[in-house]
């Protein structure tokens, strides 16, 4: 067991783990804004904006990920890393416009018309009312599906052989075969993964609560 503790081992893990939090970080930046973007659209009243953004978020989310990263990957002759990273935007994207725009459907009418009736435009009611409201009401699904990107960046060894975390935890299990280093070895990483995303849930939490607490 101690044998899996070593210096290199977890320098080699360590590797994974930016690797992981690299593709992760970008992803959930890029999908943040073509989400916000495309959950607006598909909110909005123009028809054709409401149009291209239904048709994207719908095709994209009932299709699975993982055939995404396949289409990417072979389609569009993609080195590793850029793959992961285009194909996890191409879908979180989607699945971060529907919760925007469902919190966004969540704010009452009346706000959008004590907003126009205090002389406000559309784009600061928007902007000064509606949005801070509606981000309270989406935060917790957002933060599930960041920490879904998070865990989901596990696919990748099996599919595009990029080397993240978990990758890097299955080329080590070529070393050792006893079933006491088999369980330390996962046990480790199935460690690291809940240790990084309670922790974003925990922080989501106390800042829904900071959130409601100022609201009051």
């Amino acid at each position: 067991m101690s044998d899996i503790f070593t210096a290199a081992n977890l320098i080699f893990l360590l590797k994974g783990l930016w690797a992981t939090l690299y593709i992760s970080f970008i992803v959930i930046v890029l999908s943040t804004i073509f989400g916000t973007i495309l959950g607006v659209m598909r909110n909005g009243k123009n028809p054709i904006l409401r149009l291209i953004a239904s048709i994207y978020i719908e095709f994209v989310r009932n299709v699975p990920n993982l055939l995404w990263i396949f289409i990417v990957f072979l389609v569009f002759q993609m080195k590793s890393t850029p793959a992961g990273i285009t194909s996890f935007t191409i879908f979180t994207t989607a699945a971060l416009a529907e919760i925007i725009r469902g919190g966004l459907n969540g704010i009452d009418q009346g706000q959008t018309e004590a907003g126009l009736s205090q002389g406000f435009t559309q784009v600061q009611i928007f902007r000064y009312i509606i949005f801070p409201q509606a981000i309270r009401k989406m935060l917790p699904a957002i933060i599930s599906q960041f920490v879904t990107v998070i865990k989901d960046t596990s696919f990748l060894y099996s599919v595009i052989a990029l080397q993240e975390l978990f990758g890097k935890s299955q080329i080590l299990m070529g070393k050792y075969f006893e079933p006491t280093q088999v369980f330390t070895l996962y046990g480790l990483i199935a460690l690291i993964y809940f240790i990084i995303n309670f922790a974003i849930s925990s922080y989501s939490r106390h800042l829904a609560k900071s959130w409601e607490q100022a609201a009051e």
